[in-house]
C-alpha cells in the first residue's frame, strides 16, 4: 500500500499548509504542531493513501466541533482517542482507517494522535480539503442519505465541564446536539464520527487533500516575507487581493460559532463564520466560500486565523478559486449552502453555482 512516513518536517508543512487552507478555520497553528509532534513521541504513524484500501474497508472521521475563539475550550490529546474509543465501541466493528474532516492548521492533522495510539492507519482521503463551518458540510453528503443514522462521540471540557458521550440518530440532528453540547463543554469538543466504507469516501471526499496541504505548507516554509506569500498564491493557482492595515474588525462567538467581519484599508471587507466566506471591495464581490479567502501577515507571511485577527494587524488577503483546491460533493450541494448566507448576510449561492 502507498504511503508516507510522517516525520517532524512533515508534522510542519501539514500544519502551516492546512493553516493556508483552513481559510480562517480549522484550529491554530501551536494545537497541531503540539499534536502532531507529540504523535511522532508516540509512535512512527503513516499517512497511507486510498489506493489500495478495499473499497469495503471502514472508515472513521475524527475532527474539532466548537467555536476556536471560546474562551474556556478545553481539549487535549487523550480526548481525541477517547472519542476514537468510545466510537469504536458504539458500533461494535473494526475500523480500517482514520480520516480527517478537513483542512486546517489543528485538522489537518486530526487522527495522527490517534493512529499513533491504536495502530489504525491515517487515511489521505479528508471530507473536505479546505476548512468549512457547519458539521453537515464536513460529512461527504450523507446528508442526502435519508437511511444513513449518524454515530457519533465526543469528549471534551474540563472539571464540571468535562462531558464524554455517545449518540446515534439522524446527521443534521446529531451535528446540531454535538454543536450545542461542545457550548455547554466550554467551546470545543474533540469528535469521531461517521463511519462509511472506502468506496463511499472515494466518491464523496477529497482524496490526497492531505497531501496538497504538505506541498503548500512546504511552499510557505520554504520561503521568507512576501517571497513566501508569492509561493503559496503560485502553489495553489491564487492572488494577492488586497494589503493593508485592519482597520475595523467585529466578532462574536454563538451557537458555537465565530461569526464577523473584518475591514482592510477601510476599502476591503471580509466576512467569515469560522472561516472566511466572502471578500470585496467596496461592495465588489472578489472571491466567495468555498473558493480560498485566507488572511497572511503581510512582513512574516504567518498564517492568521479569524480568532486571531484584530485591528492594527497588516496583512496580505489571498484568494485562490474552489477549482484548484481538493473539496468534497458537499461543496456542490445547493442546500448546505444556503445556511452562510443567512448569517453573513451575503449573497453565496449565484457566486458559487
Amino acid at each position: 500500500m502507498a504511503k508516507i512516513t510522517l516525520d517532524k518536517k512533515m508534522v510542519e508543512y501539514a500544519v502551516y499548509g492546512g493553516a493556508v487552507l483552513g481559510g480562517g478555520g480549522g484550529g491554530w497553528i501551536d494545537d497541531g504542531l503540539q499534536i502532531g509532534n507529540l504523535a511522532l513521541e508516540v509512535a512512527q504513524p503513516e499517512l497511507y493513501t486510498v489506493d489500495e484500501l478495499k473499497d469495503e474497508d471502514l472508515l472513521v472521521t475524527v475532527s474539532l466541533v466548537g467555536a476556536p475563539a471560546a474562551k474556556e475550550k478545553f481539549v487535549k490529546p487523550i480526548h481525541y482517542a477517547r472519542a476514537l474509543e468510545l466510537l469504536s465501541q458504539k458500533i461494535g466493528k473494526p475500523i480500517q482507517g482514520i480520516i480527517t474532516n478537513e483542512n486546517g492548521a489543528g485538522t489537518t492533522v486530526n487522527g495522527w494522535f490517534q493512529s499513533a495510539v491504536t495502530g489504525i492507519p491515517i487515511i489521505d482521503i479528508p471530507c473536505n480539503g479546505r476548512a468549512h463551518p457547519t458539521g453537515s458540510m464536513g460529512s461527504m453528503n450523507l446528508s442526502e442519505q435519508l437511511d444513513y443514522v449518524s454515530h457519533q462521540a465526543a469528549v471534551g471540557g474540563r472539571g464540571t465541564s468535562y462531558m464524554e458521550f455517545t449518540i446515534s440518530g439522524s446527521l443534521d440532528k446529531v451535528a446540531t446536539m454535538v454543536r450545542k453540547a461542545s457550548v455547554e463543554a466550554g467551546g470545543l469538543l474533540a469528535v469521531a464520527r461517521n463511519p462509511v466504507t472506502v468506496s463511499y469516501s472515494k466518491a464523496n471526499g477529497a482524496p490526497g487533500a492531505i497531501q496538497q496541504a504538505i506541498k503548500v505548507g512546504e511552499a510557505l516554509l520554504n520561503h521568507i516575507g512576501e517571497s513566501a506569500i508569492d509561493a503559496v498564491v503560485k502553489e495553489l493557482g491564487g492572488r494577492v487581493v488586497a494589503e493593508g492595515i485592519v482597520t475595523d474588525f467585529t466578532l462574536e462567538t454563538k451557537g458555537g460559532f465565530d461569526v464577523g467581519t473584518a475591514i482592510i484599508n477601510d476599502t476591503y471587507e471580509l466576512t467569515f463564520w469560522n472561516e472566511y466566506m466572502t471578500v470585496e471591495k467596496n461592495g465588489e464581490r472578489l472571491a466567495t466560500f468555498p473558493d480560498l479567502i485566507m488572511t497572511l501577515d503581510a512582513k512574516t507571511a504567518e498564517p492568521i486565523v479569524t480568532a486571531a485577527m484584530e485591528k492594527g494587524k497588516q496583512i496580505a488577503v489571498i484568494t485562490a478559486p474552489k477549482e484548484n483546491l481538493i473539496l468534497s460533493s458537499t461543496m456542490r450541494n445547493e442546500k448546505l449552502m444556503k445556511p452562510v448566507e443567512e448569517v453573513v448576510k451575503k449573497s453565496i449561492l449565484q457566486y458559487c453555482f
